[in-house]
């Protein structure tokens, strides 16, 4: 082979290796690894957005539904709200002298989960809904602005929408880039969730559907102002997730995930329309690049959810399986 015969086969290697690369970055969803949950996303997408295909469904009905904690980012060990309102106990502490002597409180500042989890439900909500409310609306998103800028996880040391999951990012993308309208529907509370959304997921205060707090119009200092109440009015967690859904939506979904037997619900019932339809779990397999749970554990437990999506054929992503990518970091 001559000189320049080499050179031109040089060449032709690095053009074929260049097309090669950028056929690959180019391909939908490239943290999934190639499998069943990949696959069965898009055969579902390119089914449903085919205008020839018999399961067609036109943009207008495409509404595609995702739990956030556990789904969309870290949830474990504790839900990243509760970290949120937790530290705002202690910042309120100073005004509230009584609460030095109770064990939910002590376990708040020593940064005991197990301890605080064994108190239960009750005690740690009144505590919590003493030191989050009493302040208007406006208020209460600057201070989630603000700690979401500046807090950092425990165990990885980063910001908490670092802890985003990139390969469920790339779902919303590619959903949005077919014709569907992604939502959020959560436990979670709809203040805590919207200051955040769209610049982590590209979901707008608008399509954050959660629970929600009594909030009453009050003039205060002559503005007319919201103020947060020490009353939940709305819990949109199991059932009450097709619930939020009627009433912000008006439309049953066509996809759904979640991570949780608090999503069970949300999945049954974008199950129980009509046409193809997409039900999907994240299952927390990986203890090495994220956390390993799921029947067993106190926050995000995956027990009956798990054996209904396996006996009716949904979609369990396998987090070490599924994904060659977590985190952006």
């Amino acid at each position: 082979m001559t000189a320049g015969q080499l050179r031109a086969s040089h060449l032709l290697v690095l053009a074929c290796a260049c097309l090669v690369a950028t056929l690959a970055s180019a391909q939908p969803l490239p943290s999934w690894n190639e499998g069943p949950a990949k696959s069965a996303i898009l055969r579902f997408v390119a089914a449903t957005t085919t205008a020839a295909s018999p399961d067609f469904v036109p943009p207008e009905r495409r509404i595609a539904v995702f739990d956030n904690d556990g789904t969309l980012w870290v949830e474990y060990p504790l839900y990243t709200q509760l970290v949120f309102a937790l530290d705002r106990v202690v910042r309120e502490a100073p005004a509230h002298p009584e609460w030095k002597d109770d064990p939910v409180f002590k376990a708040i500042v020593a940064h005991d989960a197990k301890a605080l989890l064994a108190h239960g439900k009750d005690p740690v909500l009144k505590l919590l809904g003493t030191a989050n409310t009493g302040m208007t609306v406006a208020e209460y998103d600057r201070e989630i602005t603000a700690w979401i800028a500046s807090a950092r996880d425990r165990r990885f040391h980063q910001p908490y929408t670092s802890l985003v999951y990139v390969p469920m990012q790339e779902l919303l993308a590619y959903l949005r880039d077919n014709g569907f309208r992604t939502f959020i529907v959560s436990g979670g509370g709809v203040e805590f969730m919207r200051p955040w959304t769209e610049k982590a997921y590209g979901i707008p205060p608008s399509q954050v559907i959660g629970s929600v707090v009594d909030v009453e119009f009050r003039m205060i200092d002559g503005r007319p102002e919201l103020l947060r109440l020490p009353k939940v009015e709305f819990v949109d967690d199991g059932p009450g997730k097709p619930v939020g859904i009627y009433r912000a939506i008006g439309q049953r979904p066509i996809f759904a995930f979640g991570n949780s037997d608090g999503d069970l619900q949300m999945l049954q019932y974008t199950a129980g329309g009509d046409g193809l339809r997409f039900m999907g779990l994240v299952h927390h397999t990986d203890a090495v690049r994220e956390y390993a749970y799921d029947r067993a554990s106190q926050v995000g437990r995956l027990d009956q959810a798990l054996d209904w999506a396996r006996a009716h054929h949904w979609t369990v992503v396998d987090m070490k399986a599924d994904w060659n990518r977590i985190f952006a970091f």
